[in-house]
């Protein structure tokens, strides 16, 4: 594809994001792909990775998320056929499909990226997930999933062994089971800067949040 194709192409993956995530309140809305998208570019630009690559990844990640599909492979499949009624060219599709593939978080099970572009976009999507937008997204999804604040009552070693998607899970134990962990997890330079700031923010909240619920941290 020219370049003025790729342009058309992120146009229209832009249109076709806002409709398939409109009114999504889960915290895996428009925004959520905008900030991922914006923060991508920016990481691409300071590590030298493929700017077209890594917007397009960012924009349609979360259409295939297994989250809001009946099957991981039906929202891959998904977003593959609507690459393809694009016209987008092979090598292109098969970039933007394998950085989808694999980035989820998924309890921390799925293996490291292979590609500059994946770790781009995968370290702009984890940065969503920390800080003070993560801490929102928090518990946006889990008031969606049903799942409540917290329970001093329940440890965290009877958490631990939920399913990572349980409802049986807090809000709050989120924290410890993924956002925590995200930033020695960042793989460019940049993002690990950009991480330690708002992994020091869900720090300071936690403690505040400890002290305003009259518990200990667990």
């Amino acid at each position: 594809m020219k370049v003025a194709d790729h342009s058309r192409l992120i146009k229209e993956a832009e249109r076709f994001v806002k409709q398939v995530l409109s009114g999504e309140a889960s915290g895996h809305d428009w925004w959520h792909i905008e900030r991922v998208r914006n923060t991508a570019l920016d990481i691409a630009a300071k590590e030298n990775a493929d700017r077209t690559v890594c917007e397009l990844a960012a924009l349609l990640h979360d259409v295939a998320d297994e989250k809001l599909n009946a099957s991981k492979e039906a929202g891959l499949e998904k977003v593959r056929a609507w690459l393809n009624e694009q016209a987008a060219d092979l090598d292109l599709t098969d970039k933007v499909m394998d950085i989808i593939a694999n980035m989820s978080f998924n309890g921390g099970k799925n293996p490291p990226m292979t590609t500059l572009e994946g770790q781009v976009v995968q370290d702009a999507d984890r940065l969503d997930a920390i800080g003070a937008i993560g801490i929102a997204r928090t518990f946006a999804y889990s008031g969606a999933k049903g799942r409540i604040i917290h329970d001093p009552e329940l440890s965290l070693d009877d958490l631990a062994q939920e399913d990572y998607r349980s409802a049986g899970k807090t809000a709050i134990y989120h924290f410890y089971e993924k956002l925590l962990k995200l930033k020695s997890l960042m793989n460019t330079p940049y993002a690990k800067e950009l991480a330690e700031q708002r992994h020091a923010f869900m720090e300071q909240y936690l403690q505040q949040f400890y002290r305003e619920w009259g518990s200990r941290n667990p």
